[in-house]
Formats: structure tokens, C-alpha cells, sequence
């Protein structure tokens, strides 16, 4: 009798009724959180302020401006200053004579160059034209174009692009970021199953150790059998090669997690930062108003945004194109640039010049060229609105699907508790074995391990979702889905 009961307290220390493996139930709020908490936020603040990729994104803005600059500089004025002098011979005598002018040369978008300024005659001169009759004279003149390149000329296309660039720039930074955050949260989360995979393989560990030296102690004083002892031993070290494997995944995530966590030119290896308790699931009618949720991705994301703006961009050469089939008339009064003509008295001349290549062969290649990239265009624009709109057909399904596999892992994992209690019950009854206690517990855990893998999975289709919508285009903070319900479970 003393036998017996020496063995059933001896069960009793070694299969406690409370299960190890309990559900976490910490609420995820700003009080509780602990400052060696690594939480998504964090993430994303240090991708938005240092990732090399966004601030190299971001260097598109100077880009920008460059480029502006640089078509606006060929329309700023100049000051020029010419000086001439010929060698002329007439009537057996040789005579010297030049200018020297001193004028602004300016060029409107619109294709009109004009320039303005003062005319110093060198030498014996006198200008007669335009009842002048002096030397020294005003400098006016124009260059009007009558056809083509009147309004519409490759100056003024590229100065319209230019103005455009900037709206380039900032696209290409939301796409940057957009990218960068789907993918910073998405390894965060697999960060984070993995911690709480290695903290379930600790706890295992932790009860084997226990019981087997229970158990040891037990069959040292008659009350169990060697044979347990070395099943408990031998279990011991199945779950520390468990607990080995998934310290090594946990290596994995942190590293990889460490490209989006950048401090200056230093990465920040989260070594001995803790994962927060998941996030509560949220109701399925956050996610339901998918027609709307597509509306508004294809009107922000920056994929159907820089479709539209190449659009523009083409349709700016696409007008100089054809601009260019128009005959090249071109009106001008100016001062005349030859100093030997000085000798005749001429100080102005006017002028018209017509132009018209007769094949038309550059002007026609020109257009087909436009014309080519913009069904090109067309094409990649009807791709993207449905690309968008089945990114977030995809999210939501992920999401929806998540759901489902939340709610089963949760139910699997009961059950499997529940199995787990009664086999305690029954060994401490003597009716089962250690082996069915242990298969068991081995079942507990893989069920927490399939609820944890599913609550992370969820997480990631959230964030899927907030990248599909377009969520993530201009805020550094989690916006919107992010932060509705954020709850611990």
C-alpha cells in the first residue's frame, strides 16, 4: 500500500493538471508593452527613416529638380557681347570696319526668340537703313515660327515633362515604400512565430527535464521502472533537438529581419528583443467591402498612377511628333551679323524661310515610334487596373482564409488539450503509459504550433491587404487595418 501511494504522488508531481502550452492572453496596448518589445511599429519607423532604398528613392526628388532646371535653362536669358572687325578694300583705299554689340538673348517656350540690346559701329560707319543714319544704334530682333515649332516644339516638350518629374518622383518613393513595408511586416511576422516557437520548445524541454528527474529519483528508490527512466531521458532529448532546430529558424528570421532595420549604415540584429502577443482577429466585415476596397487601389496605387503619367509623357512627344509634319516657316527681322555689310548701308534684315522635307521620312518615324508606345501603354494600363484589382481580391481571400484557419487551429488545439488532460488522468491511474502521455504533449504542441503559424499567417494577409489597398503609399505609421482592434490574443 505504502508502495502504491508513493507512486501516485510521484505521478502527481510529474504530470501537473495545468498545461504548459497556454494560449497567450497579454492584451498588445502601449501600457504593457515592454521596451524590449520588438513591435511592428518599431519596424516600420526604422525602414521609413533609414532603409537605404527609400532614401535612395527619395534622391528621385533631386533628380527632379534637375531636371526641371535643366529645361528651364534653356529658355533664360543670356547677355552676349560680339565683337567684329573686317579688312575691306574698295575704290583702291582699304578701310576697317566692325561692331561691337552688346544685347539679351532671350527664348520664349512658345518657340519665339527675340534678343535687345545696344550696337557700337567700329570704324568708318554709317547706316543709312531705316533712317538710322548712325553708327550707334538700338539692337532689336525676332525669329517667329509660323508652323512648326510654333507652341509645340521639343524646348518647350521637354520643359512640360520636366514639370512632371516630380510627380514621377514622389510615385516611384510610394512604390518604394509600399514594397518595403509589405515586406518588412511580413518577415516581422514570421519573426515572430518563430520566437514563440523556440518559447514553446522551452517550455517542452522544461517539463521532460522535470519529469525525468522525477522519474530517475522514483526508480532509485524501487517506485518506477528503468524502462521509464529511459523514456523520459530519451524524450528529453528529442524536444532539446526540437528547441536546437527552432533556436536556429529564430537566427534565420532575426537576420533577415535585419535588412529592415537599419540605424544609420548599422543593421540591428533583434538578439535580445521579445515578441508581442498577436493581434486580436478582426470582424469579417472590415474586410468585406471589396469593390470599394478595389476602387480605391486603382485610383492610389503608384503602379496605375505611373502608367497614367508615361501616358503623359508620351502624349507630350506624341503632339512634337506630329507637330513635325507641319512645314518648317519661319519669320525673322534682326540686325544683320556681317560687318561688310555695313559698307552698303544695311543695318537690318528680314526674311521668311520655308522648309518641307519631302518624304517625311524622320517625322513619320517619330510618329510610329509614339504611336507604338502608346497602345503599349494601353495595354500595360488595362494589365495593372487588373493586377490591382486582383491584389486585393487575393488579400481578402488570404484574409478571409486565415480566418478560417484561425478559428480550426484554435479548435484543434482545445481538443488537443483536452486529450492531453485526460491522458494524465489516466497515467495517474495507472491505465496508460508514459509513451501515450508524451505522444500527447508532442500532439499540444504541434497544435500550438499550427494556431501560431495561422495567427501569423493572418497578419500577413493584413498586411497584404494594406499593401493591395494601397495603405502604406504616404504614412511611415501602420494606417487604418493596422491598428483597428489591435488586441492581444
Amino acid at each position: 500500500m505504502k508502495l502504491l501511494q508513493l507512486v501516485m504522488v510521484g505521478m502527481l508531481a510529474i504530470c501537473p493538471g495545468t498545461s504548459l502550452w497556454a494560449r497567450e492572453s497579454t492584451p498588445t496596448t502601449a501600457e504593457n508593452s515592454s521596451p524590449s518589445m520588438l513591435t511592428l511599429q518599431a519596424v516600420l519607423t526604422r525602414v521609413e527613416e533609414d532603409h537605404p532604398l527609400l532614401r535612395g528613392s527619395q534622391t528621385q526628388k533631386l533628380v527632379a529638380s534637375g531636371k526641371l532646371l535643366k529645361a528651364l535653362g534653356k529658355f533664360e536669358p543670356n547677355l552676349v557681347n560680339d565683337w567684329e572687325l573686317e579688312r575691306l578694300v574698295k575704290d583702291g583705299k582699304t578701310t576697317n570696319v566692325g561692331f561691337n554689340d552688346t544685347f539679351v538673348e532671350m527664348r520664349h517656350p512658345w518657340g519665339i526668340k527675340g534678343f535687345a540690346g545696344f550696337r557700337a559701329g567700329i570704324g568708318d560707319v554709317e547706316v543709312a537703313d531705316l533712317d538710322i543714319n548712325t553708327s550707334n544704334q538700338p539692337l532689336l530682333g525676332i525669329v517667329f515660327p509660323l508652323l512648326r515649332g510654333l507652341v509645340t516644339n521639343p524646348a518647350h516638350a521637354e520643359l512640360k515633362k520636366s514639370s512632371l518629374a516630380d510627380k514621377q518622383a514622389e510615385l516611384e518613393i510610394q512604390l518604394a515604400r509600399q514594397d518595403l513595408y509589405l515586406g518588412a511586416a511580413t518577415q516581422y511576422w514570421s519573426w515572430v512565430a518563430t520566437r514563440k516557437f523556440m518559447e514553446l520548445q522551452k517550455k517542452a524541454v522544461a517539463v521532460a527535464e522535470v519529469r525525468a528527474l522525477q522519474l530517475s529519483k522514483q526508480a532509485k528508490a524501487g517506485a518506477r521502472a528503468e524502462f521509464d527512466v529511459i523514456e523520459a531521458n530519451q524524450e528529453v532529448q528529442r524536444r532539446r533537438e526540437r528547441l536546437i532546430k527552432a533556436e536556429r529558424r529564430v537566427d534565420e528570421e532575426q537576420y533577415k529581419l535585419a535588412l529592415f532595420l537599419w540605424k544609420d549604415d548599422d543593421l540591428l540584429v533583434p538578439k535580445h528583443l521579445t515578441a508581442p502577443p498577436f493581434p486580436s482577429i478582426l470582424s469579417e466585415q472590415a474586410f468585406k467591402q471589396i469593390e470599394q476596397a478595389q476602387q480605391r487601389a486603382l485610383t492610389i496605387r503608384p503602379e496605375v498612377r505611373l502608367v497614367h503619367l508615361e501616358a503623359e509623357f508620351n502624349h507630350v512627344d506624341l503632339e512634337v511628333a506630329e507637330n513635325n509634319f507641319l512645314p518648317d516657316l519661319t519669320a525673322e527681322a534682326q540686325p544683320s551679323r556681317k560687318p561688310g555689310e555695313f559698307v552698303l548701308g544695311l543695318g537690318y534684315r528680314f526674311g521668311v524661310q520655308l522648309s518641307f522635307p519631302f518624304l517625311q521620312r524622320g517625322a513619320r518615324g517619330d510618329l510610329l515610334q509614339m504611336e507604338g508606345k502608346a497602345q503599349r501603354l494601353k495595354f500595360l494600363q488595362r494589365y495593372r487596373l487588373q493586377q490591382v484589382a486582383m491584389d486585393v481580391a487575393n488579400a481578402q481571400s488570404a484574409i478571409m482564409r486565415a480566418q478560417d484557419r484561425v478559428q480550426v487551429s484554435q479548435q484543434a488545439l482545445k481538443l488537443a488539450r483536452k486529450l492531453e488532460r485526460g491522458e494524465r488522468t489516466r497515467f495517474r491511474l495507472g491505465a496508460t503509459s508514459l509513451l501515450l502521455v508524451n505522444l500527447r504533449e508532442r500532439n499540444v504542441l504541434a497544435a500550438a504550433e499550427g494556431w501560431i503559424r495561422a495567427m501569423a499567417d493572418y497578419q500577413k494577409a493584413r498586411a497584404l491587404y494594406q499593401w493591395a489597398t494601397g495603405g502604406w503609399i504616404n504614412a511611415p505609421s501602420i494606417a487604418g487595418i493596422q491598428q483597428e482592434g489591435d488586441k492581444g490574443s
